[in-house]
């Protein structure tokens, strides 16, 4: 098997079991969603796959808060099927910095492809599939799906955003309708203003039906 193919029986088997909003299918498709971006970029595409096949693979919000669990479990897993050490710390770097909190704190590292593989991850967070996962996590924390008395909270900073417990659908103003402003690449952008309006429209009909008007 080459390195692709390795890594994909890899992070198969380490989500079984993982919240359905951070699985092997969020996975996947970022994974396919890389590629698609990745043809109109003049990136390294073994790097974007790979980086798009690891970016969850410790997930900090499942493993205390620990930012620096994903970048390690990758690498020594890169270093174990023998991949060139600059290739390492390329996909480490695309782990360490793609997330949205992070991009709240001190980015210290930027590339296209990065570029590409975070512009896929923010695509997986809108649209439909935007929608089932925020609802998908909010309920693993046991989150309210809406309170008017807590309003969102705009600008917080990463420690702010990262401690927040607030319902879920503050979460789609604090982050998910940011993403469609935030995309890198031409095609991400592209592909994101049509999951964004299916987001307002969403929104919309949420509370219509909340006070009993639709």
């Amino acid at each position: 098997m080459n390195s692709i193919q390795q890594t994909e029986a890899f992070v198969r088997r380490s989500l079984e079991g993982a919240e359905g909003g951070h699985d092997w299918w969020h996975i996947y498709r970022v994974w396919r969603t890389a590629k698609t971006i990745a043809t109109q970029e003049k990136v390294d595409l073994e790097v974007v796959e790979l980086a798009a096949l690891l970016h969850d693979i410790a997930d900090s919000k499942f493993h205390n808060g620990d930012e620096e669990i994903g970048p390690r479990i990758a690498g020594e897993f890169l270093e174990s099927i023998e991949l060139d050490r600059s290739k390492i710390f390329h996909v480490q770097q695309i782990i360490r910095y793609m997330s949205y909190k992070a991009s709240l704190g001190d980015v210290q590292f930027t590339s296209k492809e990065l570029d590409v593989v975070q512009d896929a991850d923010r695509l997986d967070a809108i649209g439909a599939i935007g929608i089932a996962r925020a609802f998908s996590y909010g309920g693993f924390k046991q989150r309210e799906f809406y309170n008017p008395s807590i309003p969102p909270r705009l600008g917080m900073s990463k420690e702010e955003y990262k401690s927040s417990t607030a319902p879920t659908i503050n979460h789609f103003y604090e982050k998910l309708l940011l993403l469609k402003d935030k995309m890198n690449t031409v095609t991400g952008k592209e592909l994101a203003q049509q999951r964004h309006q299916f987001i307002e429209q969403y929104l919309q009909q949420f509370y219509a039906e909340w006070e009993g008007r639709a």
